[in-house]
């Protein structure tokens, strides 16, 4: 598919659209792009346009111009929705990072009346549990940072701009920071240190969580948390699969959210 280009305030952004019915805005997950959401838009073509979105800094979406937060994000895809799909009420499917940016657009009032059904899988925003490993890394990145806020501030940036680009402050990082440079590496520091727990309790929708059984990105303990914390929802676990369930078991993903969108 061709991708279609919209100019919004602060970015362009890329899209496609394909299948016929009630509009289905789909999100992908961080350092993938709409690409890999396409087998799920085929699962559904016949019940649901789909509108898959390449986030900006991903797949044919340029990089923001500066660092940007989930927030950031999250106005994006409002623009969107009410400058492409002109006002209509529409359902929302989100993959991992695609859910944070749904976890606000789900509490806003200037949109979140707009959204309908809502689908979740593998979903990232909540704190997750950190390994003794973690901590470490943490620990040693602190030290090193240190000296330089003795410095005075006219070399202090300079030397900690030196200190991030050096071999060893990058195998510090997650695997998904190493691969990063530049304004996206700042984007994603800021989006995974920001931490959605406590906007569960607000969300009015119901949620659909489908996680596969083997995710090692968000495990099962935090779909169970996710499920704890919302009002309504319904969590399915799907065997032998793990964070990408819709690419791991396409017919059982995909057969899970026709009954859940079109019971009928």
């Amino acid at each position: 598919m061709t991708p279609t280009v919209t100019e919004l305030k602060k970015n362009r952004l890329a899209w496609y659209k394909t299948g016929q019915g009630k509009p289905l805005v789909i999100l992908h997950g961080w350092g993938s792009n709409a690409a890999v959401m396409i087998p799920v838009a085929e699962q559904v073509k016949h019940i649901r346009t789909s509108y898959l979105i390449d986030l900006p800094g991903f797949g044919h979406s340029p990089e923001p111009k500066d660092a940007w937060s989930i927030d950031d994000y999250a106005d994006a895809v409002e623009e969107f929705a009410k400058t492409v799909l002109e006002g209509q009420s529409f359902d929302l499917l989100a993959h991992s990072f695609g859910a944070r940016i749904s976890l606000k657009l789900l509490t806003r009032n200037s949109i979140s009346n707009k959204i309908e059904n809502v689908v979740f899988t593998g979903a990232a925003g909540l704190k997750p549990k950190r390994s003794a490993s973690y901590y470490l890394r943490l620990y040693i990145a602190k030290t090193l940072k240190f000296p330089f806020y003795l410095l005075p501030p006219s070399l202090r940036e300079n030397g900690l701009s030196r200190l991030r680009n050096s071999a060893l402050w990058k195998k510090l990082g997650s695997s998904d920071y190493q691969k990063l440079s530049g304004v996206m590496r700042q984007t994603f520091v800021k989006s995974v240190n920001e931490y959605l727990d406590d906007l569960l309790p607000e969300i009015e929708h119901e949620i659909l969580l489908v996680w596969g059984e083997n995710d090692s990105a968000t495990p099962p303990e935090q779909a169970k948390r996710m499920e704890k914390g919302l009002k309504k929802n319904a969590l399915i676990v799907m065997d032998d699969a793990g964070h990408y369930a819709f690419l791991d078991k396409p017919a059982q993903f995909g057969a899970i959210i026709k009954a859940y969108l079109d019971p009928e």
